[in-house]
Order: C-alpha cells, then sequence, then structure tokens
C-alpha cells in the first residue's frame, strides 16, 4: 500500500490523474445534454443577458434550471466560454478551472511531495466540482494565488484575484486578511481599492452603466434571497446548508438556531491569531492560516453545498501536509475521516442508504472538516511556528 502511495505521489502519475479523469468525466457528462451542463447553461447566459441587459438574477425557465448567484463582473470571466458552441464551452470551462487550480497548488511554497499530496486528496472533490461544472476550483486557485502573490511582494496581482473573486462570489473575501502577510499594507489596500473600481465598471464594457450598477444591486437582493432559502428549504435535510451550523441543528434539531451563534465565535477565533505578529511572517503560519480560511468560508456559510468542499478539501490538504512526513495518529484518522464522509459520501462508491439517512440528513460531510478547522485554530494560537518544519 505505501509502494502503491509512492507511486500515485510521482509528478508524472499526479498529472495524469489531474488533468485525464477529470477530461474523460467531462466528455461523458456532455453526451447527458443539459442535465450535466446545466450550470454552464446559467454561466453562459450571464454574459449574454448581460449583452441583452435582461435582468440577471430572474428564473428564465426556457433557457436553464435554478437562478443565477454570481456578481455582474462574472459576465467577464465567462465571456470567452460563453460565444463558444456548448459542448466546446463546457469541455473548456471545466478543463480551464480544474488547470488553473493545478497551476496554484505548484506555486505555493511547498515541496514537490507536499504539492502532489494537496493534488491527489483534492482530486474527487474537484472531480465533484466539475461534474457539477462549477467555479468553485477556479475560486479555490485565486484564493491561494492570492496568498501566493502576496507572499512574493507581486502585491498588484494579489489584489486582483482577491477583488475578482469577492465580485464574483463573495466567498473570495476572505483574501483580504491577506494583508497582514504583506510588507506594504499601504500598497495593499491602495491596489484594492483600485481593482474594486476597474473591476466594478469593467462589465459596462457590455451593457450601459445604469443596468450594470442596477445588477449590482439585483445580486446583494439576490444573496439575501437564497441565504433565506437555505435556511428555510434545507431545514431539516437536503444537499445545501452542509455547514458547521447546518450540522448543529440537524444532529441537537434546534433548527431555527440562528447563524451568528457560531459565525461570531468563528470570527474571533479566526482573527485571534493575527494578533500574533511575531509570527506573520513564517511561512508555516501563513500557510495554516490559509488552510483556516479555507475550511472556514465553507463550513461556515449557509450557502455550502457538495461541490463546494473543493475548497475545504484543499484546505484541509494544505493543513495536512503541513503536519510533517510522518503526522500524528489522529491527524491520520481525521485525513481517513475525510476521505470516507467529505469525499467520497456524495460518489457511488459510498452505500446509498447510509448517504441519504445519514451523511446528507446530518450534515456529516462537514464534520471532518469542522474538527480540522478547530485543531486549526488551536494551533494558530499556540504553536510557534518560528520552530516549526514544514513540507
Amino acid at each position: 500500500m505505501l509502494a502503491f502511495t509512492k507511486t500515485l505521489l510521482k509528478p508524472g502519475y499526479i498529472r495524469l490523474l489531474w488533468f485525464c479523469v477529470p477530461a474523460i468525466a467531462a466528455v461523458i457528462g456532455i453526451t447527458q445534454g443539459a442535465d450535466f451542463y446545466n450550470n454552464f447553461l446559467i454561466f453562459k447566459q450571464v454574459f449574454w443577458h448581460t449583452i441583452d441587459q435582461k435582468n440577471l438574477y430572474l428564473a428564465y425557465p426556457n433557457e436553464y434550471l435554478d437562478k443565477n448567484h454570481y456578481g455582474p463582473f462574472f459576465s467577464l470571466i465567462i465571456a470567452p466560454f460563453a460565444i463558444l458552441p456548448v459542448p466546446v464551452g463546457v469541455f473548456l470551462w471545466i478543463m480551464a478551472n480544474i488547470a488553473i487550480l493545478f497551476f496554484a497548488i505548484h506555486q505555493l511554497p511547498l515541496s514537490t511531495w507536499s504539492k502532489n499530496a494537496i493534488l491527489l486528496i483534492a482530486l474527487i472533490e474537484a472531480l465533484t466540482a466539475i461534474q457539477n461544472v462549477q467555479f468553485n476550483p477556479m475560486l479555490t486557485a485565486w484564493i491561494v494565488l492570492a496568498y501566493v502573490f502576496t507572499k512574493r511582494n507581486h502585491t498588484l496581482l494579489a489584489t486582483a484575484f482577491i477583488v475578482a473573486g469577492m465580485l464574483v462570489k463573495i466567498y473570495g473575501i476572505v483574501g483580504f486578511a491577506f494583508i497582514f502577510f504583506s510588507n506594504d499594507y499601504k500598497k495593499f489596500i491602495t491596489y484594492s481599492l483600485m481593482w474594486s473600481v476597474v473591476f466594478f465598471v469593467a462589465p459596462m464594457i457590455l451593457a450601459d452603466p445604469e443596468f450594470i450598477v442596477q445588477s449590482y444591486v439585483d445580486w446583494y437582493n439576490s444573496l439575501v434571497e437564497k441565504n433565506e432559502e437555505n435556511l428555510s428549504t434545507y431545514l431539516f435535510t437536503g444537499m445545501q446548508d452542509i455547514s458547521f451550523m447546518g450540522f448543529v441543528r440537524r444532529v441537537s434539531g434546534l433548527y431555527t438556531l440562528p447563524n451568528w451563534y457560531f459565525l461570531i465565535p468563528a470570527a474571533i477565533l479566526s482573527l485571534i491569531p493575527l494578533l500574533r505578529f511575531s509570527q506573520h511572517a513564517e511561512t508555516s503560519f501563513q500557510l495554516t492560516y490559509l488552510a483556516q480560511l479555507l475550511i472556514g468560508l465553507v463550513i461556515f456559510s449557509s450557502s455550502a453545498e457538495s461541490p463546494t468542499y473543493v475548497i475545504a478539501v484543499t484546505g484541509f490538504a494544505i493543513w495536512y501536509v503541513l503536519q510533517g512526513p510522518t503526522p500524528p495518529l489522529h491527524i491520520y484518522l481525521l485525513l481517513f475521516l475525510l476521505l470516507i464522509l467529505t469525499v467520497f459520501s456524495p460518489t457511488d462508491l459510498f452505500p446509498r442508504y447510509i448517504r441519504e439517512n445519514y451523511v446528507i440528513k446530518y450534515s456529516l460531510k462537514a464534520l471532518p472538516c469542522m474538527i480540522a478547522w478547530l485543531i486549526i485554530s488551536w494551533q494558530l494560537i499556540t504553536t510557534n511556528h518560528r520552530t516549526k518544519a514544514y513540507g
């Protein structure tokens, strides 16, 4: 088993798995038609509805199921794919998501072994995301790259990824925490403001300014509406609210527990480590904090669903490789729990009865990431990263 794992972690095998498996899944999915790529139809129409100046957040049942919940800036991100024939656009969109996440992981200040381990752990979750033709792998990559470029003092690029992520999907806002790792916080703030203006007005290339401004207002209202739907429609079961809050609500039966009972303590535990100014320059501390952010923005979101977990699992994997070449037994056990409950539970390899009656019913997909987030928070507060070796 050890020899098999070492073989899998060789760069050539990882690259083959990382690109070939999603490519095959994409081709198979595309042959299934709109049931597979419905999300891409939503994304595609963000571009065309912007061109036609049609409300981006209404339901269009003759075009696709569900609604758009991404910001107007997304119209520019999806544009190169939206103008292509749908099968081609879907395939290239999927592979672009896979490629940029691969690239981002390889930019981390870690050993080759560690990078390959991260990719191997995150592979199935990335596959789950692209089988839903999601944006989440790309968003994960943007957050990772925002950290990488902050560390390299490429503040212009770092802040571009942060603001872009925020204006497409609010999750990207967590990247502003990297200002604590910047050597020039004034430049960080200046570039952030600059990109906020540039990216806010950029969609006006496609439509009138009045329409774009109104679209941002409509976007805010759609997010408020979506959050209310998550808390009401999926109180007892379902594939939404797979979060810390959802887990506690479903296990305890206290379905009316408000989110702020969880969000305030989570915010405090995320901010306390930033008071350890002597640790800010340590790469181990920075990577651990990156892991905490990636996991936290998923498990503390009532909008968290199964394809969102590529973000959290990537964070878990980054933290896991920081535990050294031989992690403690409880870390191994937590990785095993993650693979079972978080990674494989949505797949056909997992018993359907257990998935539907336990994993989904009680939001157990979130449990391993919840445990990891608490351990990470403790490490960030107590560990001296100046003396800690890392991958």
